[in-house]
Parts: C-alpha cells; structure tokens; sequence
C-alpha cells in the first residue's frame, strides 16, 4: 500500500494524459469538528469519477454534482482556483453530514499544471519530501525540496504543504502481536518492513504487503536509515534481538520507538542498557516500553490496537500521559 497522497496526485497525472478535464480539491481550513483534516485531498475528473477524500461523502457528491454540471461543463473552462466553504450554517452542516458546529474550507484548483503535477509525482516517487505552494488568485504552483515535514500553511492568498514518501515501520520479531500490528500499520498507510533471523518464526508469516528482511535487528535497523517519518517497534520478546535494534534505533531521527514486555523488564531493559551498553537516563526516555496505550488490552490482536493507537498519537503530535503509560505498565498481562 502507498501513500493516499501519491495515488491521488498519480491520479491526476494520469488522468491529465489521457485527455481528462480535472479538478484538485483540498482542504485548507476547519472550523470545529470535521471529518478530514486539513491538507485531505481528492481529484475529480469531467466525468465524476474522483480519488481521495474531504469528508465523510456528502461533500464529494456536490463537488461532483457542481465540476460535472457546472465547473467543468463543456466549454467552461475554470482555470482560477476556488475557495469554497461548507458547513458554515447548521442547515448545511445538516445537508453535508457534517458533525454538530463542523466547517470545512476547499481550495479548488481547475487544470492544475501537467508537468509541475508530473515532476511531484516522480520526486515522491523517488522517496523525496517536497513542499508544493500554489498561488490561490492565479493557481501557479511551484516545488521546493524539503529537509523536515511541515504543517499545511493557508492565508487566503498562498497555500503550501508537503508531500513526502510514506510513513515507514519497522518491527523486530515475526508473531501474532506482529501480524496484527502489521495489519494495522498498512490500512493506516505505512510501509512495513519485518526482521526476523529465526527461521522458524519467519516461515510461518501470513501477512502480505510486508517486506521481509533476516539481517540481524542492529543490521536491520541500519539498512532500514529510519527517518523522521519512521517508527521502529521491537516485538520479538527475546532480549538478544530486541535490545539490538533498540540500541541502534534509539539514537536514529525515528519519531518513535518502542518495545513490548512487562513493565518489570522494561525497567530491567533500562537498567541493563544504562549499565552495560553507555545508555543515559535522557537517551532512554525515548523508548516507548511497555510498547502502546492503556486501554486494557489482553489478546494479540487488542494489543496491537494500543500499540498502533500509541504510534498514531505520537505521529499525530499527541503525547500519552503518563498517567495512561504508567497504568499500563502495571496492568500489561504481557510477558517478554
């Protein structure tokens, strides 16, 4: 599975060449409660087929209903953007489906440019993060590498976000803990890699879509170059393989880490790791263990919900508490 962004903006492109008239709707402001957060994007071509998504449906269908009828009509052309609210008053928020006091504002872009839409497409193709910024009065928009993710910048006149390769996970240790976070991890959009040295455990993966490497976890972690955009989870409950790739991982610009067991070896992981192996007290704290949120989990599959809830909130810029963290830590059933 690929970013939504890609196939979207892949889409368009395609589209494009083959003679389709389009439309590239974003949202670039919410008000309240909203199904699609800012930056959500769908394209839509003459013929109301479309890819991506602003809200729950009922938007999409007046989107559609208004580019097919009206904006993208045979002989209306529409080449300045548009900017378009929803939701503003409680019918239309009614009429929308959108949730109680919820507005939304769209950046319509008709005919956006081919070939600055197809040079993106190959840079995230290429794995490169790209910030796009579109001049909302003339729609020119032009493409700039970037260092680091950004937020989505609107100011009425000058739109900018960033694009970038998918978010990436590595997980240490084949299991069913690992399959079900797996799983999760795909539908959510992330590229998913497992390492594994152990035959047996390997061997009896079911996961598709999961690239699978034997390298031993500290190789691992170093072929896998985590980014900014990476998470690196050690799952495998054998000390030898999860502490290498946690040592590793720990001083690695991933945007989290962390590590499944009791809340009893994981304070035997921390000890073990500043003792032996020049670990601090700071470089430590960065280890998410016991791995996930409090949410009473007990099964394979309810633990790798709070394992994948914890990655989202970190992703998302939301810190667990530490009251949550430390309520897990001494009610987590699992044993490393």
């Amino acid at each position: 599975m690929e970013s939504v962004d890609v196939r979207v903006l892949r889409a368009a492109r395609d589209w494009h060449v083959a003679g389709h008239r389009l439309m590239l709707a974003t949202v670039v402001k919410t008000w309240g409660s909203s199904p699609r957060p800012p930056g959500s994007m769908m394209a839509l071509r003459e013929d109301g087929r479309c890819i991506g998504s602003v809200s729950g449906g009922c938007i999409e269908d007046d989107l559609i209903h208004g580019y097919t009828t009206v904006y993208g009509g045979p002989g209306m052309p529409c080449s300045a953007p548009r900017l378009v609210r929803y939701g503003v008053t409680a019918d239309e928020a009614h009429r929308f489906g959108l949730p109680c006091g919820g507005t939304l504002e769209l950046l319509l872009e008709f005919e956006p440019d081919p070939a600055a839409l197809d040079e993106l497409v190959r840079r995230l193709e290429a794995g490169q993060l790209v910030r796009r910024t579109v001049d909302c009065r003339s729609g020119a928009a032009s493409l700039k590498a970037a260092s680091a993710p950004e937020p989505l910048h609107f100011d009425g006149t000058m739109l900018s976000s960033t694009f970038g390769p998918q978010y990436r996970m590595l997980l240490i240790g084949a299991g069913a803990l690992a399959e079900y976070v797996a799983t999760m991890a795909l539908f959510n959009d992330f590229a998913v890699t497992l390492c594994d040295p152990r035959a047996e455990h390997r061997d009896t993966w079911a996961v598709a879509g999961v690239h699978i490497t034997t390298e031993m976890p500290d190789d691992a972690v170093r072929i896998f170059a985590p980014d900014a955009r990476s998470c690196i989870v050690a799952l495998s409950h054998d000390p030898k393989l999860d502490d290498m790739a946690l040592l590793e991982a720990l001083h690695s610009p991933a945007f989290y880490v962390g590590a499944i067991g009791s809340r009893r070896n994981a304070n035997s992981r921390t000890q073990r790791f500043i003792e032996h192996f020049d670990e601090t007290e700071a470089s430590v704290q960065r280890l998410h263990s016991p791995v996930g949120l409090y949410i009473g989990s007990k099964t394979p599959a309810e633990i790798a919900v709070s394992v994948m809830a914890e990655i989202l909130a970190v992703k998302n810029g939301v810190v667990p508490t530490r009251r949550l963290r430390a309520e897990f830590q001494s009610s987590r059933p699992v044993k490393a």
